[in-house]
């Protein structure tokens, strides 16, 4: 590409922007014009033109990107002991040939700061490496050779800040943390390694900051490593990572959003920023961050004197109301947020965060599209008041020639209309990003009665409001989170389920953040406290599952089961130890489950699909976790012998109908194809392998954890139940099957599903299972044997109160025993209970009134379980469920009062135990 302006500033002194092009008399008439106005303008750019003209003339009449790169490459093999001038001569090149290009508008504002900071990492790489090599040289380095300059000796330099983003402006200083890997260097030598790197570190920076005869290369600014005032220009990696996971702050988190290694030893600044990612970006949505970021724009304009109106002369491009900074907090903060949760966002430059912020949902696309449009403009301006001289400097000019200099700069001849639009896109800054830090104390407390006052006299001795910092910010949501329950049916109920809610956090401040920065949770938190007290509780325990409801995919159609297990691997892919995998899987199936109990809290699904979705997420959560434990066990004792093991769901599970507390029935089927023992480190006979490596998959489930057990698992319908082995061979379970099992075994076998494991075994054991059922459904002992078997539930286990749904005569139990009989008798693959009794319907095992019967209460009950289970974890109380409970009960089963729901339950109940009296009499 040429170098052909698009645009050309006007010269503020015409006699020096004359002279200057008439240096370059023989270039074209645009390219003479836009130095004439560059050189008319900048006292600081007429000097690089006269001391760099042999170079410039053909820079221009070429690419300048070719100019570029050509003059990266020189420096790269220049003398080490001219290094200093050398890197000085390139600085004044590169500054020349941006500063033109900026304000020619050949160069994009990316490609500008992008130059820039192609020449820093250059500069200081080449200077680290240099001084480090000197080191080894005089020997100084203990066990260095030669040839571990080339990586400086593990030294390494992360960029920060604007250099890091690959954003530095047009004079700006570099921000570098310098740190070393320890772990190059033997114990005893750690010391003497670390004088040498911090000698080198300080030469480096005053080469690069140090002003000669021939300027300077780059102000150095080494101030943001860990406790900068106590500690050497050069740390270990490992004393920075017990820094900032003791005492990291979040400007400190902030500022690593945009860290970058830049020279020296890169693979080691790599390893290091991976392991600092848990500190910079958490698991959880962090909406504290907001509070933090705005006392520090706070204290920043406390500190520069920045509180006065917007005004354009004097104002701080960078610092002031409205200014560059503004953009980068509110994009930052941002990220913070949210980035633990989606690495998408982790985007080290403005323009770049602000685009994902808007691709994931967390920006309005119009915001984010007109902030990128004021973040380039403001860079403009900044990049033109630090052309003038050179200077590191933010603030516009307080003289109304200085002003008239800047906006001929622009190109602008009216000085008082281009200023007039410069305050504006400042003031629309502040407006875009004013609110979203500034706290907001809302509207007065609503007036409560005498009782509701003392529960609420009783919350500041929680644990949730301990600290000045989580009171500060309650206070201002309670007034809100009070009004909603004010609306609540029953506002005394709602308070004491909100009461208990509060009571039961662990800390508030997080939370309470996320409230004040989402008033929909308040809303949505008081619903379920008037209406869900289980739901409510499982909260208190469990209130990170609300980061998904801000997350953007909350109310978003159900991806499926397949798809929820992509995501999931994904997000156990991410994690690096085993323990950190278990624990993400809980987090995600907690998430996940939330999300559908809400879902049907809010009638936005049905009781069936609520069931199903459950369905989906414990099968995804077994079939991702799967290989992880088979592979983690494969590290001590080999991979799985033959064709390894298939995880199977059974009861509830198997047939894709889950309640929201349910538990899991599997069991486990392997086939060894004649392999004796493991292949590994410590090798086990296939039977101990199978059943230790079940018995591991039981421990990742249900073993507790930061996070929280995953489900409860009850491994009861393995062959011969308790006293059988956890895992069972393919051969022995399917001559179990066909020659020991009992009745109830085969019915239970009638919903066995295929979870994980070889595809191969799958089919076949899925295979197996229909010719079990086609040969043991003709046995004529099944009915007998489900009459026994209902006789022994009944004697054995009372109903729960007058308005339990699944155990007792006409129950659920007893509906879905019935059902699973028609399966097994038909030899029907079926596992769902409506499909089991159109298996019944299609033999003649029952009439179409009768099937039709069952499907009613099936769904009937169905709904009043899962209904239940939503709202409490026990049997049902009418009582304690409270008025809100008891109205999404009768929502649900479309019924007016209590007295049409027990009339409903025992017409049910007495429809399905004729039927299935009848069933078993015929």
């Amino acid at each position: 590409m040429s170098f052909v302006p698009t645009r050309c500033p006007i010269a503020h002194e015409p006699d020096r922007g004359a002279d200057a092009a008439a240096a370059f008399a023989d270039l074209a008439p645009e390219l003479r014009g836009l130095i004439a106005g560059a050189a008319g303008c900048s006292p600081y750019l007429a000097g690089l033109m006269q001391a760099e003209a042999g170079w410039l003339r053909p820079a221009l009449s070429g690419d300048p990107a070719e100019a570029l790169q050509a003059e990266i490459v020189r420096i790269g093999a220049v003398p080490p002991d001219t290094l200093e001038a050398e890197l000085r001569r390139a600085k004044r090149r590169v500054s020349l040939l941006t500063g033109l290009a900026d304000l020619g508008g050949v160069w994009t504002l990316g490609q500008v700061t992008g130059a820039l900071t192609l020449l820093a990492d250059r500069a200081v790489d080449l200077a680290l490496r240099f001084f480090v090599s000197e080191e080894i040289r005089r020997g100084k380095l203990p066990g260095a050779r030669p040839e571990d300059a080339e990586t400086a000796g593990g030294l390494f330099a992360l960029a920060m800040g604007k250099m890091g983003a690959g954003e530095l402006n047009y004079s700006s200083d570099i921000d570098l943390i310098c740190l070393y890997d320890e772990t190059r260097y033997a114990p005893d030598d750690r010391a003497e390694a670390r004088a040498a790197l911090v000698r080198a570190t300080r030469r480096m920076a005053a080469l690069l900051s140090d002003r000669t005869a021939e300027g300077y290369v780059f102000r150095t600014d080494l101030r943001l490593r860990p406790d900068a005032s106590v500690t050497p220009v050069c740390i270990s990696m490992a004393a920075a990572e017990l820094y900032y996971e003791a005492e990291g702050r979040t400007w400190e988190r902030a500022a690593y959003i945009k860290a970058r290694p830049c020279a020296g030893d890169t693979a080691a600044g790599g390893r290091f920023l991976q392991a600092l990612t848990p500190f910079v970006w958490r698991k959880h949505l962090d909406f504290a961050a907001i509070q933090d970021a705005h006392d520090m724009r706070l204290r920043i304009r406390d500190h520069k004197g920045l509180h006065g109106a917007i005004d354009v002369p004097g104002h701080n491009m960078k610092l002031g109301r409205g200014g560059i900074r503004e953009i980068e907090f509110f994009t930052q903060t941002r990220q913070l947020i949210a980035g633990g949760r989606e690495p998408e966002l982790r985007d080290r430059t403005t323009v770049g965060g602000l685009a994902m912020l808007s691709a994931k949902g967390w920006l309005p696309p119009d915001v984010a599209q007109e902030l990128t449009q004021l973040y380039r403009a403001h860079r403009e301006v900044e990049h033109r008041v630090q052309m003038v001289n050179d200077a590191q400097t933010h603030l516009l000019p307080a003289t109304p020639e200085g002003l008239d200099r800047i906006a001929r700069m622009m190109g602008e001849g009216d000085t008082a209309a281009w200023a007039e639009a410069l305050r504006a896109r400042l003031r629309r800054v502040e407006e875009l990003t004013g609110a979203f830090f500034a706290p907001s104390e809302g509207a007065g407390r609503p007036s409560l009665s005498p009782a509701s006052e003392a529960v609420i006299d009783g919350w500041r001795s929680y644990p949730a409001l301990r600290s000045e910092r989580a009171q500060a910010i309650f206070r201002r949501i309670e007034p809100e989170i009070l009004r909603h329950l004010q609306r609540a049916a029953n506002t005394d109920e709602a308070l004491l389920q909100f009461d208990g809610f509060l009571k039961g956090l662990p800390a508030g401040v997080q939370l309470f953040s996320l409230f004040e920065s989402n008033a929909t949770l308040i809303d949505l938190i008081v619903d379920i406290c008037a209406t869900a007290p289980g739901l409510a509780a499982y909260l208190s325990r469990n209130a990170g599952v609300l980061d998904a409801v801000i997350g953007g995919a909350f109310f978003a159609p159900w991806p499926g089961a397949e798809a929820l297990r992509a995501l999931l691997e994904a997000a156990l892919a991410a994690e690096t130890d085993y323990e950190s995998k278990l624990d993400a899987a809980r987090r995600f199936a907690k998430e996940w489950r939330f999300r559908v109990g809400v879902h049907h809290l809010r009638a936005l699904v049905d009781a069936a699909e609520a069931a199903h979705q459950y369905a989906d997420i414990a099968s995804a959560a077994v079939a991702a976790l799967w290989p992880e434990v088979a592979a983690e066990f494969a590290q001590r004792h080999g991979p799985q012998p033959g064709r390894g093991a298939v995880v199977l769901g059974m009861g509830s599970l198997g047939a894709e109908r889950l309640n929201a507390s349910s538990d899991l029935d599997l069991i486990v089927i392997y086939d060894a194809a004649g392999v004796e023992a493991s292949d590994g480190p410590k090798p086990l006979a296939t039977r101990a392998y199978f059943a230790r490596l079940t018995q591991a998959l039981i421990t990742a489930i249900t073993a507790p954890m930061p996070e929280g057990r995953l489900y409860e698992v009850d491994m009861r319908l393995r062959p011969s139940g308790r006293q059988g082995p956890v895992a069972t061979s393919f051969d022995g379970f399917r001559s179990y099957q066909m020659d020991e099992a009992w009745t109830w075994e085969h019915l239970a076998l009638t919903r066995a599903r295929p979870l994980a494991g070889d595809p191969g075994l799958q089919a076949d054991i899925e295979a197996a299972r229909q010719e079990i059922l086609a040969a043991k459904g003709r046995d004529p002992r099944v009915m007998p044997d489900l009459a026994g078997m209902r006789a022994r539930i009944f004697a054995a286990k009372a109903p729960d109160g007058e308005w339990e749904a699944k155990i007792g005569p006409g129950r659920l139990q007893d509906l879905e025993l019935l059902a699973q009989s028609f399966a097994l008798r038909a030899g029907a693959p079926a596992r769902r209970v409506e499909a089991q009794l159109r298996a019944g319907l299609r033999s003649g095992y029952i009439g179409k009134a009768d099937a039709e019967a069952l499907a009613s209460a099936y769904r009937f009950l169905w709904r009043l379980q899962a209904g239940g289970r939503l709202l409490t974890d026990r049997p049902l109380d009418m009582a304690a469920i409270g008025e809100g409970g008891r109205a999404f009960l009768l929502r649900e089963l479309d019924l007016e009062t209590l007295d049409d729901l027990r009339a409903r339950l025992l017409r049910t109940t007495g429809t399905v135990a004729r039927i299935v009296d009848a069933a078993l009499g015929a």
